[in-house]
């Protein structure tokens, strides 16, 4: 297997295990539906755009070929079709009808009144021994049969991330030497280069951009970075892992966002300057991302809604991750793994 690192710990009280692309929790909408969730929390920013997300809908295939008839049309696991927007809807069942028609099968799509809170898809993955749905679009990995009383070790090897669950199986040297048997549960297409693990009921408390003291930090880097922080007076950051970076932390967040705005409208002043800027509200996702940042491994947890959640970089950058589940004889699970593409 190679060097095997740990990462660090997660804790999972519910027994239900979330995997997904951390970038994108600014839309999990936990025990709510997903139509709270303002559209402009995961980077939607055009009206429309937003507005087609907003009024998307969850359609149910049913009639008595709806299993057979839900796997060959491919379009989403299972049987209910997630965040359908308002104006594929149509569309979709269009090509449905037409499906079923070419293939002679007894099925229709149905509009269900409300959408399924991500919560609810997490159980429902979970009944149905582990798998994966999407979120407006985004894969999400969940399963259960996870310890609820203890932390667990997150290793990552060569090809890899893996996480023992088995007290009696969990040397660092062999995580599932006795598994005789790996379920594919599904891949998670990571657009942020990280992957995060998660408590299925703690994440209902997290906040991705809201932050949780009123404070907020200014990054920023860059080719023009000197010429910017003379312009501003800015120091540097402080922060560890970012050597070089300059800003501000720990601002009430009125001023953070001011002096955001300035130096934005000062780079946009002048084509030449090449220049980043980082606004971080102190949110669950900056605190787990700044551990990222200090860490040699990439890696760092926060404490959320009564667990332990880990986020860690991919080190391949974005792509297509498979997340499996290893079994011992009796089917009980020994580790998850989540492999890295060759």
């Amino acid at each position: 297997m190679g060097e095997i690192y740990g990462l660090g710990e997660i804790t999972c009280p519910s027994g239900e295990l979330v995997i997904v692309d951390g970038g994108h929790l600014g839309m999990w909408s936990g025990e709510g539906s997903p139509a709270l969730v303002d559209p402009g929390a995961f980077g939607v920013q055009d009206p429309a755009v937003a507005a087609d997300v907003s009024a998307a809908t969850d359609f149910l295939i049913t009639g008595p070929d709806a299993d057979t008839a839900a796997h060959s049309f491919g379009r989403q696991p299972g049987r209910t079709l997630h965040d359908i927007p308002a104006s594929g809807a149509a569309q979709l069942r269009e090509l449905f009808a037409a499906h079923c028609r070419e293939q002679g099968f007894d099925a229709v799509l149905e509009a269900r009144a409300e959408r399924v809170p991500h919560r609810e898809r997490v159980r429902r993955c979970v009944e149905g021994g582990g798998g994966r749905f999407l979120m407006n679009g985004v894969p999400v990995v969940a399963l259960g049969g996870v310890p609820p009383d203890r932390p667990l070790p997150v290793l990552a090897t060569d090809d890899g991330i893996v996480i023992p669950v088995d007290p009696t199986h969990d040397s660092p040297a062999s995580p599932a030497s006795h598994a005789v048997k790996s379920v594919e549960l599904g891949e998670i297409r990571v657009d942020w280069a990280r992957l995060l693990f998660g408590d299925a009921d703690a994440l209902s408390a997290w906040r991705h951009d809201e932050p949780v003291d009123g404070l907020a930090d200014v990054a920023f880097w860059g080719a023009a970075e000197a010429e910017a922080a003379t312009e501003f007076a800015a120091p540097d950051l402080g922060e560890p892992g970012e050597k070089g970076v300059k800003g501000w932390t720990g601002l009430p967040l009125p001023d953070a966002m001011r002096l955001a705005t300035a130096l934005f409208d000062w780079k946009d002043a002048d084509s030449r300057r090449r220049l980043m800027v980082d606004f971080r509200p102190h949110s669950h996702h900056w605190q787990i991302m700044r551990a990222v940042r200090a860490s040699p491994l990439e890696a760092g947890t926060v404490q959320v809604g009564g667990a332990q959640v880990l986020c860690a970089m991919t080190g391949q950058g974005d792509g297509w991750f498979p997340v499996s589940a290893d079994l011992d004889p009796t089917g009980r699970l020994v580790s998850v793994r989540v492999s890295f593409p060759a």
